[in-house]
């Protein structure tokens, strides 16, 4: 007998949360004899100025059908190397941070203890802290490589602890990542305390600003990167606001000033030695997008992510 299958209820899983298919890989239940696995997160409660981020995963779904496998660049086809797909949206709950990070914990997890490394897409960075507490628990405590225009290291926003302006902050406080082997990358534009990167720099982080970054070389850049992290379990977060609004212009919170398309990816091919356990890209909000511009760069990242991965593979370092 037939059974009829029925719709989610909204009042179980929002209506913003769907079961997935980036760059029309198959999806699947479980990340079972995977190499990767794409999770959407869309959560935007914690974003401190234009909300939107809940709707990346499905933008960046979307626009990712353009993607073909081959990464000329890289010198790989992923889908030569790597096994992949896309396992829908985590279960997130609106308005409610700590329950939302549980579930980002227990996603992730079941993805770590399948072997696989998690590829998510945000949602705001609030997001980065369930995703870190689930790769901590499985493989301790990790570098943390941050591209962004903005550090996250608040203690507070609003009064409030869990903000998409504190996760490292918090991150550093539970012993999830390690500063001493970590570094962020990108920052730029106004600030209310002109302390802030020596605030980094006192918790230990190492801090590449953006007009520092300017005149560096991709190469340059990335032999920075490994010789804070060596070879060390990295994770590896980008805020979509690193890229410069001219190219990136669907963010919650942009800053002038930024890189280009081209910069920013050459940027991700020359992490391909590291220890790669997980990644995300995050705050990308696609009512403030123009022709889905900064969806479509949000997924080529990921593709880029995906080509470190297949590159690493294919030479046996992975």
């Amino acid at each position: 007998m037939k059974t009829n299958t029925q719709p989610p209820s909204a009042s179980a899983s929002p209506r913003f949360c769907n079961m997935g298919n980036f760059m029309r890989l198959p999806h699947a239940e479980s990340a079972e004899n995977l190499d990767f696995a794409i999770i959407g997160i869309p959560f935007d409660t914690a974003a401190s100025f234009r909300a939107g981020a809940r709707f990346g995963p499905n933008g960046v779904r979307n626009i990712s059908a353009m993607i073909k496998p081959n990464n000329v660049a890289m010198g790989v086809n992923i889908m030569d190397s790597l096994h992949g797909a896309d396992l829908g949206d985590v279960p997130v709950i609106p308005d409610y941070i700590h329950e939302t990070y549980a579930a980002i914990e227990a996603s992730v997890g079941s993805v770590l203890d399948c072997g696989a490394v998690p590829i998510a897409i945000g949602g705001d960075h609030s997001v980065t802290l369930g995703e870190l507490r689930a790769a901590a628990k499985k493989h301790g405590k990790l570098s943390l490589v941050h591209f962004d225009s903005h550090l996250d290291l608040c203690d507070t926003v609003f009064g409030q602890k869990y903000n998409h302006g504190t996760p490292f902050r918090r991150a550093m406080e539970e012993g999830l990542i390690d500063p001493e082997h970590s570094i962020q990358i990108g920052m730029r534009g106004s600030l209310y305390d002109p302390d802030d990167f020596k605030i980094a720099a006192d918790l230990g982080f190492k801090v590449i600003p953006g007009d520092m970054l300017h005149k560096m070389t991709a190469e340059e850049l990335g032999a920075a990167v490994k010789e804070r992290v060596g070879d060390r379990k990295v994770f590896l977060t980008f805020d979509i606001d690193f890229v410069d609004p001219a190219y990136a212009p669907g963010t919650g919170t942009p800053e002038i000033g930024g890189f280009t398309s081209f910069e920013t990816l050459c940027y991700v091919r020359e992490l391909k030695d590291l220890n790669f356990v997980g990644f995300d890209v995050v705050e990308v909000a696609p009512p403030y997008d123009h022709s889905e511009i900064t969806s479509y760069m949000a997924a080529n990242l990921i593709f880029e992510f995906m080509s470190v991965l297949a590159y690493q593979k294919k030479n046996g370092k992975r």
